[in-house]
């Protein structure tokens, strides 16, 4: 392995870094869940309000399918942390799915769920950006 300036995937974390994220991990899936029982306490409140006006149905609507979307997202990070978490309990977190270098605590700071080092998520993005750009050229209109 080299050493690159750019790059800090070369070193293991110690046993207080993993220890410290996994409470970060824990501390962000606590809020999340916590999140979704308010959501779903909130919703099941304002279900039965009566809508005086179509504008009022449709802002409700409209907010409904906001939560549902949020709520979405939440559920993919939620699966997120639990791999992470798992990960820990197995002794595999803070190496890299795709090339197994280690990915730096730096970054796993930022994104304790992360799964990719720095490099191999700039090379997803890369290509992900690429198919992005290709499927344009391909189709410029969509909807024909």
């Amino acid at each position: 392995m080299t050493n690159s300036p750019r790059f800090e995937e070369q070193e293991p974390l110690s046993d207080e870094q993993i220890e410290e994220l996994k409470q970060t991990l824990l501390s962000r899936r606590h809020k999340i869940i916590r999140a979704e029982e308010d959501s779903i306490e909130y919703e099941r409140e304002t279900s039965e309000d009566r809508h005086p006006d179509e504008l009022d149905l449709a802002t409700a609507e409209w907010d409904r399918t906001v939560g549902q979307r949020m709520r979405g997202r939440d559920t993919a990070l939620l699966k997120k942390i639990d791999k992470a978490l798992a990960l820990i309990a197995d002794g595999g977190y803070g190496e890299c799915d795709n090339c197994g270098n280690y990915i730096g605590y730096k970054r796993l700071s930022a994104r304790p769920e992360a799964t990719l080092c720095i490099e191999c998520k700039e090379e997803q993005e890369r290509v992900e950006k690429n198919y992005q750009k290709a499927s344009r050229i391909d189709n410029p209109f969509p909807f024909k």
